[in-house]
């Protein structure tokens, strides 16, 4: 899998991922032994109204798309016969959630809700393996329970060698409440925890044997409920594929919805880059996948944000020109910082083209430059010539230099809209620290 962007506590958008929709999720969670409601998909109000009256009594309607906080858009409602499910369907279908047309819905039973749980298996960066995530706070985001209770939030990284067991589960859920009694653990008897817990367990272990046995990038149950019955259900499922797996599993990949492409992540797409779109300001140019996570990993460590990823390593070493003009036509950049280490790829090459390219666009934006390795003397000596600059001496203080400049423009744009609009709020914004650098 690709390195890049992580835009909450379990998505990691480092790739052309694919996210597939709930309905389509939802059975990878039933052949690793997970119960899931009874459902049907419709295309319009009449078929949300036959399923309905097919599974008979209160049903919930959901939008299907390929992204999350459907509930909060609107996408989800519930319906307490088969008329109320076509109003409810009447008004989902067609509505625009994160950008995606809601084209179906999933009409399922409604369950009887005793308690609301949160897991997870998910790769993680930091522990460069699987993660698995759980909360006894369901039915919430993840980030909202990471910040305002930690405690409540369990984090498991997985050996992948030796897996997930039942008691290595067991442990991760220790000293959990689990919601079992009328209000706490405290009014549980001892038999119902540990029932609750061993439950609970079990579904953590079949929901990692999911996530490894469809080279998932991310498997999350939210809610995982727990039925007046003692029953454990996945209410929701999100599955994204990981991209390096799709090959692996064409057929599962006939059922996702490929994540989209920006327009700049198209261009890159079609001059064989690989090119992520990030929200920062801090534009990055370097030399395989490992060097560019390594330097966003830092121009974050500074108080940053990356405007995207992109690694030009491999056959891509030579595109300097392209991938330069591709990272310098996003709107968002304040300041570049490019990053080279040379093995065989010779760093006097790339920078020859990303000269190249700054000498044709003469953006006025600062740039920052760290070179090393094989060709970097060449490099450098360019660098003064044509540039007129010199290479930091390390990666590190190239970032740091690369961080303020984007600080000090921010600061500046900010000031210039205090200035325009006279108020106190606009002048607030533009207090910032100027930068220097090659513009």
């Amino acid at each position: 899998m690709a390195p890049g962007k992580r835009t909450d506590l379990t998505h990691d958008r480092t790739s052309e991922a694919m996210n597939f929709e709930e309905h389509a999720a939802k059975p990878l969670l039933r052949a690793a032994g997970i119960a899931i409601p009874r459902g049907r998909t419709a295309r319009s109000a009449d078929e949300a109204r036959s399923a309905a009256a097919e599974l008979g009594g209160p049903v919930v309607v959901k939008a299907q798309a390929p992204t999350g906080k459907r509930g909060k858009a609107g996408g989800i409602r519930t319906a307490d016969d088969a008329a109320a499910a076509g109003r409810a369907a009447e008004a989902i279908l067609g509505m625009d959630i994160a950008g995606h047309r809601v084209e179906s819905v999933l009409v399922e039973e409604r369950a009887a809700i005793a308690a609301e749980y949160y897991a997870a298996v998910l790769n993680d960066a930091v522990s460069k393996g699987p993660l698995v995530m759980f909360s006894p706070e369901g039915g919430m985001d993840v980030e909202e329970v990471a910040a305002s209770m930690p405690d409540r939030l369990r984090r498991a990284p997985v050996d992948i060698a030796r897996g997930l067991d039942l008691e290595s589960a067991r442990v991760m859920l220790g000293g959990l409440d689990l919601g079992v009694g009328e209000a706490s653990a405290a009014e549980a008897s001892a038999a119902e925890t540990a029932a609750a817990e061993t439950a609970v367990a079990g579904a953590l272990v079949a929901l990692y044997r999911a996530y490894r046995d469809n080279d998932a990038e991310l498997l999350e149950v939210n809610p995982l409920a727990r039925l007046a019955d003692g029953r454990l259900v996945a209410l929701d499922c999100k599955f994204t594929l990981d991209d390096s797996g799709i090959e692996r599993r064409k057929a599962l990949a006939e059922k996702g919805s490929p994540e989209r492409l920006t327009g700049l992540e198209a261009r890159g797409k079609a001059l064989g880059l690989k090119y992520i779109e990030l929200d920062g300001d801090v534009g990055v140019l370097a030399n395989g996948a490992g060097l560019t996570m390594t330097t966003m990993d830092v121009v974050t460590h500074h108080g940053g944000r990356p405007a995207n990823f992109l690694e030009i390593g491999g056959e891509a070493y030579t595109r300097a020109k392209p991938a330069l003009e591709l990272v310098l036509d996003n709107p968002r950049v304040r300041c570049l910082v490019v990053n080279f280490c040379g093995a065989f790829a010779r760093t006097d090459v790339m920078t020859g083209g990303v000269l190249d390219a700054w000498e044709a666009l003469a953006p006025s934006i600062p740039i920052f430059f760290s070179v090393h390795g094989t060709g970097s003397a060449e490099a450098r000596a360019m660098l003064r010539e044509r540039l007129g600059v010199t290479p930091c001496e390390t990666m590190d203080e190239a970032i740091a230099a690369a961080v303020a400049a984007a600080a000090g423009a921010a600061g500046e744009t900010g000031r210039e809209a205090g200035r325009e609009s006279g108020t106190a709020a606009g002048r607030e914004a533009g207090a910032g620290r100027g930068a220097g650098g090659a513009s």
